[in-house]
């Protein structure tokens, strides 16, 4: 299993910087450029992917992270940064939810 491989079996947070590596890993590799190469405040819209690339990613991202990403976090938080960021707090909260009951 990659580092950056959840255990459904295992709850643990990942941080806003490892979903904003695992974003900038997965969007490179899309584009065909590297990693260093991503801006991560940069506006989404302005990286250059397509809708289908897109939809590659999210796809990828709901296998990552274990819940899907609601194509509106997008709109709210444009960046990388920001939706790592976003991300990760929804990753805390349900698992806070998860430890409650």
């Amino acid at each position: 299993m990659s580092p950056l491989t959840m255990d459904p079996n295992v709850v643990t947070t990942l941080t806003a910087e490892a979903i904003q590596d695992w974003l900038v890993t997965n969007i490179a590799e899309q584009l065909g450029v590297t990693p260093d190469e991503i801006d991560v405040q940069a506006h989404l819209d302005s990286l250059g992917l397509d809708s289908a690339q897109g939809m590659i990613i999210a796809s990828k991202g709901e296998n990552f992270l274990g819940f899907p990403i609601s194509p509106l976090l997008l709109l709210h938080y444009p960046t990388i940064e920001t939706l790592s960021e976003r991300l990760s707090e929804e990753i805390a909260g349900s698992e806070s939810e998860f430890l409650e009951i």
